[in-house]
C-alpha cells in the first residue's frame, strides 16, 4: 500500500474518530441520567433547541459558534470539543501501521478502550459513577481480546485478582471503619482490567492508582479544596494508571524497573 493512500485512510479515520467523540459526549451526558443515547437528536441542554447537522460538526461547530448555543447564546461546555479532539488524537495514535488482521483488531481494541476510559473519566468526575452499561461493554471487549491475545489462564487469574483483591480490601475497611472504601463500579473495573493486565499488571495498577489518588486527595485537603469527610472519585486514577500501562507499555516498564532499582 502506498504511503499516500495510507495517509488518506489515516485522515479519514481521524475524522471518523472525531465523530465518535461527538457521540461519546451524548453518552457522557445521557447515560448517568438513564436516557436513551440514540433518540432524540442532540439538543442544547439549556434551551432544548435541536441541533442541525451543521451545528454538530466535531470541534468546528464549537469554533464557528464561538462556544455558545446557536439560539439561546448560553455557553457550551468546553468538554464537548475536548472529547472530540481527544478522540481524533486517539484515532491518529491507534491507526494501524499495516492492514494485517492482528494490527486491525489491536487498533479497534485500543481505540474502543480509550473511548470507554474517556466516558468513565468524565462521568465519574461529575457523578461519582462508573456505569454498569459501560463496564459490560468493556468486559466483552476485554474478554474477547485478552483470551485471543494471552489465553484463558492469564485472563482468568488476572480477572480474579483484579476483582477479589479490591473487594477484600473494601470488605475489611468496612468491617474496621464502618465505611465503604471503593464503589462497586471501581471494583468491577479492576476485575475487567485484570483480564488484560494479568496478575502482576493488575497489582501494579491497584497500588499505582491508590498512590496517585492519595497524592491528589491529600493535596486537595492540604489546600482546602476538599474536606476530609468528602469522597473522592477513584475511577480517574484507575483509568490513568491503566492508560499508562496499556498505551505506553515500554515507558511503564522502564518506570517499574526504575522504582524497583531504587528500592
Amino acid at each position: 500500500m502506498s504511503s499516500t493512500l495510507l495517509l488518506v485512510l489515516k485522515i479519514y479515520f481521524v475524522i471518523f474518530a472525531s465523530m465518535i467523540g461527538s457521540f461519546l459526549n451524548v453518552v457522557i451526558y445521557r447515560v448517568p441520567l438513564g436516557q436513551n443515547i440514540v433518540f432524540p437528536r442532540s439538543k442544547c441542554p439549556n434551551c432544548s433547541f435541536q441541533l442541525s447537522w451543521f451545528l454538530n460538526i466535531p470541534v468546528l461547530s464549537f469554533l464557528f459558534l464561538k462556544g455558545r448555543c446557536y439560539k439561546c447564546k448560553q455557553k457550551i461546555s468546553f468538554q464537548y470539543p475536548l472529547v472530540e479532539f481527544l478522540c481524533a488524537g486517539a484515532g491518529y495514535f491507534f491507526f494501524p501501521n499495516d492492514f494485517q488482521v492482528e494490527s486491525i483488531v489491536s487498533s479497534f481494541f485500543y481505540f474502543a478502550t480509550f473511548c470507554v476510559f474517556l466516558c468513565h473519566l468524565f462521568i465519574d468526575i461529575k457523578h461519582r459513577l462508573l456505569p454498569d452499561s459501560l463496564n459490560i461493554f468493556l468486559l466483552l471487549v476485554f474478554l474477547a481480546f485478552s483470551i485471543w491475545r494471552f489465553g484463558w489462564v492469564h485472563s482468568t487469574l488476572g480477572g480474579m485478582v483484579g476483582f477479589l483483591m479490591p473487594l477484600s480490601i473494601t470488605w475489611l475497611f468496612y468491617k474496621l471503619r464502618g465505611q465503604i472504601g471503593l464503589g462497586g463500579g471501581d471494583i468491577k473495573l479492576f476485575g475487567i482490567l485484570g483480564l488484560f493486565l494479568g496478575v502482576k499488571g493488575i497489582i501494579y495498577n491497584i497500588f499505582l492508582s491508590c498512590w496517585i489518588g492519595a497524592i491528589v486527595g491529600g493535596s486537595l485537603i492540604l489546600f482546602k479544596r476538599m474536606k476530609k469527610s468528602e469522597s473522592l472519585a477513584f475511577g480517574p486514577y484507575i483509568i490513568l494508571a491503566a492508560s499508562v500501562q496499556m498505551f505506553f507499555p515500554s515507558q511503564f516498564q522502564k518506570f517499574v524497573e526504575y522504582v524497583m532499582g531504587r528500592y
